[in-house]
């Protein structure tokens, strides 16, 4: 499962997973995120939160990279993961390294009061 959102006020696109996610539900929310980009203004900032996440499919690798490419096409300033158990990560951190900017900030947080303090410290929020 996921859920995605948008605060226009913060330029703030939110990207949650729990529970299993599979490859129709990683291409719906890549499709979601594609829409929301559309209202975001350069340099916005993605808070994706795993603490709910149970599994995701090897499958789901192709959207996940997709999501990550029109992030950074978008002009993505700061990025804040909530990664509660380092071993959900998942690959979002290896794919990272290919899919944006060597000077981007990607900062991973275990809860999500940590993940909102850090995109706080980010200039204008």
């Amino acid at each position: 499962m996921f859920e995605t959102g948008l605060d226009k006020t913060r330029n703030l696109l939110q990207i949650s997973f729990s529970g299993h996610v599979n490859a129709d539900e990683a291409k719906r929310c890549t499709d979601q995120v594609a829409l929301l980009l559309t209202e975001v203004k350069q340099g916005f900032r993605l808070l994706t939160d795993m603490t709910g996440l149970e599994s995701m499919e090897a499958a789901c690798v192709p959207f996940i990279r997709s999501s990550m490419d029109l992030c950074n096409k978008q002009s993505v300033a700061v990025i804040a993961r909530v990664i509660p158990d380092p071993h959900k990560d998942i690959g979002f951190s290896i794919l990272s390294l290919f899919h944006y900017r060597h000077n981007l900030r990607i900062v991973t947080c275990e809860t999500l009061e940590e993940a909102m303090k850090a995109l706080e410290n980010q200039g204008e929020y």
